[in-house]
């Protein structure tokens, strides 16, 4: 779908199946440089080389990876991305130790496939100097330390997999890939509190207008 919103990319070529979709996105920084979310499953990291040659972007020129949480359909090409750009990578503190395998992950969900150690953690709240600039959400629940990462002035909420967009209908990621949904269901609240216009979803979606119409409504539907 290359360039869905004016700097967004999502990224071609990396769903594993036609059913099964995986939105990595390629994120344009100010200045030359850009921002890779997230980075598939083991594999996806020959499709997104091949996206970026194809849109003219040389490797080099991705400076940070950010991930939203631990899952291998996330950081299944982790190592591989961080070899190929030399990115400065960044997770919340408490993924971060699960993606260094210290300790194992045990919640539902594939873990990585190998230990990696990230460069910068997050904690809620802070702020990362790209695509004009994030801010990170802690949104736990789907795994503990899941991050959103919030463009205030665009109204661009990257949600990871908090969210599962169902063709049409936005829904809470499925409980039974889910390590606590009551707590998945909090952090859908906050996020209902955020002014976004559009949402980019990692499963399903995006939703490019009306996202924060999609999730009040889900909030306000949930118990």
């Amino acid at each position: 779908m290359a360039e869905i919103v004016a700097g967004v990319h999502l990224v071609e070529g990396v769903d594993p199946s036609p059913d099964f979709s995986t939105h990595v996105y390629l994120l344009k920084d100010k200045g030359n440089s850009w921002t890779l979310l997230d980075t598939g499953l083991p594999e996806a990291h020959h499709a997104i080389l091949a996206y970026l040659a194809k849109i003219h972007v040389e490797p080099s020129s991705i400076k940070k990876i950010l991930l939203t949480h631990l899952h291998r359909d996330h950081t299944g090409s982790l190592r591989a991305m961080a070899e190929a750009t030399r990115a400065r990578t960044f997770a919340h503190w408490l993924e971060a130790a699960y993606i260094a395998q210290k300790p194992a992950y045990d919640g539902p969900g594939a873990p990585p496939a190998e230990p990696f150690t990230v460069d910068e953690t997050l904690k809620d709240g802070d702020t990362v100097d790209a695509a004009g600039g994030l801010i990170a959400y802690h949104t736990p629940g789907h795994t503990p330390g899941h991050v959103a990462f919030y463009q205030a002035e665009r109204k661009l909420l990257f949600s990871g997999d908090l969210f599962f967009g169902n063709g049409q209908e936005l829904v809470l990621t499925p409980k039974e890939f889910t390590h606590h949904l009551p707590t998945a269901q909090v952090s859908a609240r906050r996020m209902s509190q955020l002014a976004t216009e559009s949402l980019f979803t990692y499963h399903g979606g995006p939703f490019l207008k009306g996202g924060g119409h999609a999730i009040r409504s889900l909030a306000a539907s949930l118990r």
